[in-house]
């Protein structure tokens, strides 16, 4: 037992001694001018310049301030985006006044990788090497004068051309009106309301920016921007004293509000755009594609800014260019679309709520498309005061309204789509003759006191050529009940309602019930002739109709112009090649026809196709609602120079003679 004591007791003692002796050579060990080099970097890699400060000699913190040491770090690093820093010691080597250290550093800022070689001398205090530090520290040219500056390298945004490379929008000029405050006159409140009343901007707001911090006696204060072409409002406020105009660059969209719901618009990017573009480049004034093709086509048009850092002497000459990043323009996007022509149909239907689609029938490119009435892309540029945007924004006309995007009741011109189904499922015989039913009719007395109408009685048989050549209701809601609701609907379906159709622009689906399925007999019956709950897009009914000149085939629609385009098509075999050409053969009918609805289309010299409709809107079956006017047409004959579908639409078409209207707005297309 004692010597076990004796033994307990010796290992304790020798525990003491090893522990006191580690405890001796740690207190007196030297710390190594690398770990000191590291530990700094670490803090300044951590954005701690606080703590870097500490780790500096007494000479250098005498040469400069720990608030000039953090605040310079502190924009330096952060102006750069320096992320990932690392630092690899090379050499350390004595000194006369300590140890010298070389070593290569490394970081990420925004214009890419950044690398140099670099030496600092540290210095031995209280047993702690500190760093002789300076300006060169961070960036080895940097001397204690110069600045380091980051500079954007704003990419250009590429161009829209239509098919025959006219500009739509691009790079171009615009007038700035500003005033120089020290050039107005004593009665200065009179010409800030003079002014206030001719561009349209509140007083207040001119004042605010007269009242801007940065503004001095010979400061352009822009207070709105127009274009080149407003030389009225131009000369009206020279006549101002003290007002000033300058070009700038802008965007710019040479057909205005005659192509503004097609081409769209770019504005200041918002905060919900930039948090959902986060790592795109963009920034809060980054320019971005609002609507139309600037917005699908954001990524292929805006490019990408480059970034230079680089320091400047205190004379503002550039010494050295850190790094660099090279700015890539953004690509030219060419559409199908022909300028002439889109100009022709816009200005043709500008007095009209409607829209228009003129389709190359064999390739789908789109010649036109047309929303009326519209914007002007170059006032979201130039920017719009409150009362502009307010005016706009609850105009009834709805301008900013992009209706061949949207979907609409189709009325008649779905009766031969109704026929197609009817044949394509051999559920209808075209010949048969289904009997004269007068000018209104009912499948029996379940349907109450509800009756199918239609306006034209005829004394031929009530055959589908007929029927199309008379517009006959009555007939195509027969058809409907025959072809049933399955076959109907699965015909609809293979036509592509339901889905999204695929286009460059987003539209809505086409769609024969809100509840995706028809299962009322009125509603079916309805159906036939357009009305119900049928709701078509408009470029949509141009691909429909395209597969009565395509053996069945729906054409894909497309916007974006390709040499040498070859057929694509957005649905094969929509419909039977005997449905197809029985449809193509009668709607030629119901132009050449005397008695047919479109015979006032008829061109001579040439064949087309064509279709009228109305579409009532109304809440309830007893109710009078908006009427839609309809005008499609298609080049019949293939030998023609021009093979054409066009779908026009009017609201509030009884105001202006119904459907009819649309026939010189159509034809004139195809001569």
């Amino acid at each position: 037992m004692k010597n076990k004591k004796v033994l307990i007791g010796t290992l304790i003692i020798l525990v003491i001694v090893i522990v006191a002796i580690v405890a001796f050579f740690m207190l007196n060990k030297s710390e190594k001018p690398e770990d000191a080099l590291n530990n700094y970097f670490s803090k300044i890699g951590e954005q701690k310049y606080e703590e870097a400060y500490d780790l500096i000699s007494s000479s250098s913190k005498d040469k400069t301030a720990k608030e000039t040491f953090v605040n310079k770090n502190d924009s330096i690093y952060s102006g750069i985006d320096m992320t990932n820093l690392s630092t690899e010691i090379t050499n350390v080597e004595k000194a006369d006044d300590g140890e010298k250290i070389t070593y290569t550093q490394k970081m990420n800022t925004s214009a890419g990788e950044v690398s140099f070689t670099n030496t600092v001398t540290l210095v031995k205090e209280d047993k702690e090497y500190k760093l002789n530090w300076s300006n060169s520290m961070i960036f080895p040219e940097l001397g204690d004068n110069d600045k380091i500056r980051v500079k954007t390298l704003e990419a250009e945004r590429g161009n829209i051309y239509d098919r025959n490379n006219v500009l739509l929008a691009g790079k171009g000029n615009i007038s700035s009106i500003g005033l120089v405050p020290g050039k107005m006159s004593a009665n200065k409140d009179e010409d800030i309301q003079k002014l206030s009343t001719i561009l349209g901007v509140s007083v207040d707001s001119i004042n605010n920016k007269l009242n801007m911090s940065y503004v001095k006696d010979d400061t352009f204060v822009p207070i709105k921007n127009v274009a080149t072409t407003e030389s009225q409002i131009k000369e009206q406020v020279l006549t101002i004293p003290g007002v000033k105009i300058t070009t700038e660059s802008s965007r710019v969209y040479t057909l205005g509000r005659e192509a503004s719901q097609l081409i769209g618009y770019v504005q200041a990017i918002s905060a919900e755009e930039l948090e959902s573009n986060a790592g795109k480049g963009y920034n809060s004034n980054s320019l971005i594609g609002k609507a139309g093709i600037e917005k699908a086509y954001e990524d292929t048009l805006r490019g990408k800014d480059g970034k230079e850092i680089y320091i400047e002497n205190e004379d503002g000459d550039k010494v050295k260019t850190i790094a660099k990043q090279e700015l890539e323009n953004g690509k030219d996007v060419k559409l199908t679309i022909d300028a002439t022509t889109q100009k022709q149909v816009y200005d043709s239907l500008e007095e009209n709520k409607g829209a228009y689609v003129a389709m190359d029938s064999k390739t789908g490119e789109i010649l036109a498309l047309v929303s009326t009435p519209s914007y002007d892309s170059n006032d979201f540029v130039l920017g719009m005061s409150t009362d502009e945007w307010n005016s706009l924004n609850q105009d009834e006309n709805k301008p900013l309204l992009n209706r061949f995007t949207g979907t609409w009741s189709p009325g008649s011109t779905f009766k031969p789509v109704t026929g197609a189904i009817g044949i394509t499922e051999g559920k209808i015989n075209p010949n048969e003759d289904f009997g004269r039913s007068g000018l209104s009719w009912q499948k029996d007395s379940s349907w109450g006191n509800y009756m199918v109408t239609t306006l034209t009685p005829y004394n031929e048989p009530a055959n589908m050529q007929n029927a199309l050549i008379r517009s006959d209701n009555i007939y195509f809601a027969k058809a409907a009940l025959k072809i049933g609701y399955d076959a109907f609907m699965e015909g609809l379906n293979k036509l592509g309602f339901n889905e999204d159709i695929s286009f460059e622009l987003s539209t809505s689906k086409s769609t024969y019930d809100t509840d995706g399925k028809i299962d009322d007999e009125v509603q079916l019956a309805d159906s036939g002739y357009g009305q119900g709950q049928i709701l078509v897009n408009p470029i949509h009914m141009a691909s429909i109709y395209s597969a009565f000149v395509n053996n069945g085939n729906m054409i894909k629609p497309t916007i974006i112009y390709e040499e040498n385009k070859q057929p694509e098509y957005l649905k094969e075999n929509a419909i039977s090649e005997e449905a197809a050409n029985t449809i193509k053969e009668d709607l030629i009918q119901v132009v050449e026809n005397p008695n047919g609805t479109a015979h006032d289309a008829k061109i001579d010299g040439l064949t087309i196709g064509a279709k009228t409709g109305t579409a009532e809107l109304k809440k309830s079956k007893d109710e009078e609602g908006e009427v839609i006017g309809w005008f499609n047409a298609f080049t019949a004959d293939e030998t023609s120079a021009k093979q054409l579908v066009v779908v026009s639409m009017v609201e509030d078409a009884n105001s202006v003679g119904g459907s009819h209207y649309l026939f010189p707005k159509v034809t004139q297309i195809f001569k």
